[in-house]
């Protein structure tokens, strides 16, 4: 297991805001790629990058809506995309890659939860396909502009969620087993992490750095839509008239403190030199330990860490392998 997975003293807790934590740094000069910054955490990235000086882009399927929400962030750049969409995911990097600039900020943020079994064209399981295999491929397609920076950051937003199940190797795509919604979640927050952890390992010597993270339990940025009121309650994320809990004590955020640790790990001089970590509430998360008898979705709540197997090398060299596969490109 990697000794740098233990917390390091940032100086921010889980109460701080997005705008906190880039309060005094100038990224004027600086381009970065937001994928989902069109709503939620992402939306919020996207603003306090822009306010800090950075071209932002945000890649989209749907350029109507991103237009309406990123409205009142002025000079973000919209072009379209669709992590679904293998050919779209290139025909974005190509776009980028033509014009010869330098990457210096790649946040994955867009995502997809607990949603029924739903398959791509290729027949992949969607959460894995969206949160991880998307995500995957653009960021290999856009190497070359990341090392040009000679100073980069990947910034994967994962979920404590990924405490619901590893990778399992053998049948990602629920082609063998019974799909269950919350362990194809599960699933794909883990490899997430993974990628993060194989693509520092990539990168660190060409001056790109990968990190992974939680950002907390945050109502309200369209990530639960498949939750019912009944569920939300249940869990312990909404009162009974309906309305956020916030208390960052137990994870439970805004949508400026969910996207303080995306910032964070983003742009914060105390990871220079590191990577290849698993971060919440804006330090390095330690590790966690297996709970008998399996996690369930308020332990969220209680619980920091993060899972051994998310860390693990030889784990994070698996998934690159298969990953590479399952597009076609080993």
């Amino acid at each position: 297991m990697p000794t740098s997975q233990a917390p390091i003293g940032s100086g921010f807790s889980a109460a701080s805001t997005a705008a906190e934590v880039i309060r005094g740094q100038d990224l004027r000069g600086k381009t970065a790629i937001v994928t989902g910054g069109y709503s939620g955490l992402g939306l919020e990235a996207v603003r306090v990058l822009r306010s800090a000086g950075a071209r932002v882009i945000v890649p989209t399927r749907d350029r109507r809506r991103a237009s309406a929400a990123l409205a009142d962030i002025p000079g973000v750049e919209i072009e379209t995309m669709d992590l679904l969409d293998p050919a779209s995911i290139d025909a974005f990097a190509v776009r980028f890659l033509a014009a010869g600039q330098s990457l210096h900020l790649l946040i994955n943020s867009a995502g997809i939860m607990a949603c029924p079994l739903t398959r791509d064209a290729r027949g992949y399981e969607a959460q894995f396909a969206t949160n991880h295999l998307g995500h995957f491929q653009l960021t290999r397609q856009l190497w070359p502009a990341l090392r040009q920076a000679k100073g980069a950051r990947v910034v994967s937003v994962s979920s404590w969620g990924h405490h619901f199940s590893p990778v399992v190797f053998e049948d990602p795509n629920f082609e063998r087993r019974d799909y269950d919604p919350w362990l194809a979640y599960g699933q794909s927050k883990t490899a997430n992490i993974l990628f993060a952890v194989a693509l520092d390992a990539r990168g660190k010597d060409e001056g790109v750095r990968a990190f992974s993270l939680h950002p907390g339990g945050i109502v309200g940025t369209g990530l639960g839509k498949y939750l019912t009121p009944e569920m939300l309650r249940a869990i312990g994320v909404i009162d009974e008239q309906g309305n956020p809990i916030v208390n960052p004590s137990m994870n439970l955020k805004t949508v400026e403190q969910g996207a303080s640790t995306i910032v964070w790990c983003a742009t914060s001089p105390r990871l220079e030199g590191r990577g290849g970590v698993y971060c919440e509430n804006n330090d390095v998360a330690p590790l966690g330990a297996e709970k008998p008898g399996g996690w369930k979705v308020g332990d969220s709540m209680r619980v920091p860490g993060v899972m051994p197997y998310a860390v693990d090398p030889a784990g994070a060299e698996r998934l690159w392998s298969l990953s590479e596969t399952l597009l076609g490109r080993a």
